[in-house]
């Protein structure tokens, strides 16, 4: 059978999932005017479906054998495609979030089981290529998944952004049907059920995901829910450690960390999209807050990105197969952080060429980033145990970009408080430039018919501008520091058995 066959019948399930966790985000005003809910109810459309995901995501190598991963693969996608039409169809909110959760429990599997299959089809020599697949899939959608939104919710309707999963998962069923097999390791298998450990994972990564996206809404700690949801999370998270650590049969193989490679691919890849997902909620807040731009604009903005990733990654797959991945790594690290400098020099006179470039330089930087990473974490574990490693993989990555998110919403709002402050100590009649803005714009006011004392209104309106403006610049350079930070992770990385010597050729 042909590998690109099976590459291709895995790679269409897992874009439409991807493109799902952020599809519904330009959304929300048409969903709560139509639904007739308030924002706060509304955003709990994008929390069920992270909170299900991420439950999902790190026991899919366990259920994969306990139910047989074709067997598993063609529920999760007739689950996804299912809950999907629901979603369109519903007529409340209450409806939209327990089908949304369906969609997240459907979904959450069909990235890892994805990824352990292309690097099965595959050999090692040419797993740089198979996650250039993989790869163009799992970054281009959350990029695309905005603009594809907002179109869609702007010449159609909300519900259609559902409704377009249809199609795509009944003809990835076909196929996976048709050309999956399940090698003989893993077939469907009795097994002892871990509750304990179950249980636990289920309560902490559901209270963890409701603190990162409610957290800064509710201005964190001052919120006793906030609180008490961290203190479960966090009790509930270590208690699963210990009880994985201990069972005989866990539902995630926390013991595959003692693989040096592996644990530190894996925190590569947590700051790696904590910078990518943070800077993707940046980039359109700045241009819709303070730029000006509509929400298709503000996603449009975005694909160049994509399309520059789309574009280099069969570049780096090829490349990763020829020569040392470690520096093809440092260089795509270095230039990540370098595109997020680009977007710290960021300013109100900005024009759209300036931001389309940055954009394009963190595309095509983290394709140096993304390949050779997952090349040199997953390609040194046994294929038996290819399964759990991706659940774990896929989850450290969702829970990087929500922590991303998390973090980068936090920043700009305090930074801009921290502007604000700054700039509003010179806001004196004792401070000759503020006097002098205040006489001009009083002058200008009053020959419009306007009362001079507005003037005071539009300096501080100018005032919050560039306070926020300063804000977004601060959060950028952070992100930019973050991801140079990550160099260090570089050099536990191993390059995996079976691949070319450096400089070799094919």
């Amino acid at each position: 059978m042909s590998k690109w066959i099976v590459a291709l019948s895995v790679i269409l399930p897992t874009l439409i999932e991807v493109i799902d966790t952020s599809v519904v985000n330009v959304s929300l005003d048409h969903i709560r005017g139509s639904l007739s809910a308030g924002l706060d109810e509304s955003t709990w459309t994008i929390t069920a479906y992270l909170v299900s995901n991420a439950i999902i995501i790190p026991i899919t190598g366990w259920l994969s054998r306990v139910f047989g991963r074709k067997r598993y693969l063609i529920f999760s996608v007739a689950l996804f495609t299912a809950s999907s039409f629901m979603c369109g169809a519903s007529t409340t909110l209450g409806m939209l979030i327990f089908f949304r959760i369906l969609q997240g429990i459907g979904g959450g599997a069909l990235q890892p089981i994805s990824q352990s299959i292309l690097l099965e089809a595959f050999p090692v020599a040419e797993h740089g290529m198979a996650m250039a697949i993989f790869g163009s899939g799992v970054m281009f959608g959350p990029i695309i998944g905005p603009m594809l939104g907002g179109w869609i919710t702007d010449n159609w309707s909300w519900n259609w952004i559902f409704y377009i999963n249809i199609p795509i998962g009944i003809l990835s069923i076909v196929m996976i049907g048709l050309f999956i097999h399940d090698p003989v390791y893993l077939k469907r298998t009795k097994q002892k059920i871990d509750f304990r450990g179950l249980g636990l994972l289920v309560v902490g990564l559901g209270a963890l995901q409701v603190v990162l996206d409610k957290g800064q809404r509710e201005d964190w700690f001052s919120s006793g829910l906030i609180v008490r949801l961290s203190l479960v999370a966090a009790a509930c998270l270590i208690a699963f450690i210990i009880v994985e650590l201990r069972s005989p049969e866990p539902v995630v193989k926390l013991r595959l960390f003692k693989n040096i490679s592996f644990a530190a691919g894996n925190l590569v890849q947590f700051f790696a999209f904590f910078v990518l997902f943070g800077s993707i909620v940046l980039v359109p807040i700045y241009l819709q807050q303070l730029m000006g731009y509509t929400a298709y604009l503000a996603g449009l903005a975005l694909a160049p990105g994509g399309i520059a990733t789309l574009f280099s990654m069969p570049l780096v797959g090829i490349l990763v197969a020829k020569y040392n991945p470690k520096g093809l790594m440092v260089f795509g690290i270095i230039v990540t952080a370098y595109s997020m400098l680009i977007m710290s020099s960021f300013s109100l006179q900005t024009d759209l060429d300036a931001i389309l470039w940055s954009r394009i330089v963190m595309g095509f930087g983290l394709s140096f980033v993304f390949i050779p990473m997952v090349t040199m974490t997953l390609s040194g574990v046994p294929k038996e145990e290819m399964g759990y490693a991706t659940a774990i993989f896929n989850l450290l990555r969702n829970l990087g970009g929500s922590f991303g998110v998390a973090f980068i919403t936090t920043i700009v709002a305090r930074r801009a408080q921290f502007h604000q402050a700054r700039f509003a100590e010179n806001l004196t009649p004792f401070h000759l430039p503020y006097r002098a803005a205040g006489q001009f714009a009083g002058r200008v006011l009053q020959s419009k018919g306007v009362s001079p004392a507005a003037a005071d209104g539009i300096i501080y309106q100018r005032l919050i501008r560039e306070s926020n403006m300063m804000a977004f610049r601060d959060t950028f350079f952070f992100s930019a520091v973050i991801m140079i930070s990550v160099l260090l992770l570089v050099f536990f990385l191993k390059r995996p058995k079976g691949a070319p010597a450096v400089g070799a050729m094919h």
